[in-house]
């Protein structure tokens, strides 16, 4: 299918799974971007209007948690994370719960840990729990479980396992379509940071293996800003027979400018 062909295809889908980073969720200073919360909402409170079934996967509960105790540093010990991870939840979900109220939608949460999606028994529960939120029109909002969890706290947040969560939840639930939003606007040929020549590339039409090659390495732009998760959450997905989208969370209207078939971002088709 051509690049054009594919974003058109997004316009029909029905099941979308959006995955937001901490970027977009707070501000340098770890205060949360209220501002940026109550557009996702907004957005996603539209896309609901219009028929679509939403699932968001959502990062933050540490970068929030340490806002809102107003810590001057990260934590480094990994119980502290976890501590902190638990009360920068609570404060995220009331933030979520205030801005889909203001539109008449409800939000539940669920907090996974790898079993989750591995084990036959949990990953059918957790599948009844999702499945039965969509049909009361409740959006799913979903996060790695960080105060029983170390795996994603022990990436300290580079190559955060959310972009791995959001395409197993995305696979999980037979969705039509991943965004991931984070603070980069897609894939580019050449680092934008250190070649000022660098092109976004608009459409993917298959991960290669040249293109994962090059997320691993220390040198390797792809494995800087946490592109490697997003570039093998795109492989797993599109090979599940999803379509998916890189994009930048703070561009105006992202999530409605994806639907209507924009050129923004990085598309890749499935497979």
């Amino acid at each position: 299918m051509s690049s054009a062909g594919s974003r058109v295809a997004v316009n029909f889908v029905k099941r979308i799974v959006i995955k937001v980073g901490t970027s977009t969720l707070t501000y340098d200073n770890g205060k949360m971007n209220l501002g940026g919360i109550d557009r996702l909402c907004r957005s996603i409170s539209d896309l609901m209007n219009s028929g679509k079934e939403v699932l968001l996967v959502s990062s933050g509960a540490i970068g929030v948690g340490i806002g809102y105790l107003g810590l001057n540093a990260r934590p480094q010990t990994t119980r502290e994370k976890q501590a902190i991870a638990s009360v920068g939840q609570c404060e995220l979900m009331n933030a979520y719960s205030r801005s889909f109220s203001e539109y008449s939608y409800r939000c539940g949460q669920i907090l996974l840990t790898k079993d989750g999606i591995t084990d036959k028994l949990t990953r059918a529960n957790v599948t009844n729990t999702i499945e039965t939120l969509l049909e009361m029109g409740i959006i799913p909002i979903i996060n790695e479980n960080d105060s029983v969890s170390t795996t994603e706290i022990m990436h300290n947040g580079t190559f955060g396992d959310n972009d791995t969560l959001s395409a197993d939840v995305a696979c999980l639930a037979n969705a039509d379509l991943l965004v991931i939003l984070s603070d980069v606007d897609g894939l580019y040929d050449a680092n934008p940071k250190d070649n000022p020549s660098a092109s976004r590339i608009s459409f993917v039409e298959a991960v290669t293996d040249d293109m994962l090659g090059l997320t691993s390495g220390k040198g390797s732009w792809l494995g800087t800003g946490g592109m490697a998760t997003k570039i093998t959450a795109m492989e797993k997905v599109t090979a599940h027979g999803i379509n998916g989208v890189i994009a930048d969370g703070s561009e105006s209207q992202v999530l409605e400018r994806i639907l209507d078939q924009d050129d923004i971002g990085t598309f890749f088709a499935a497979r």
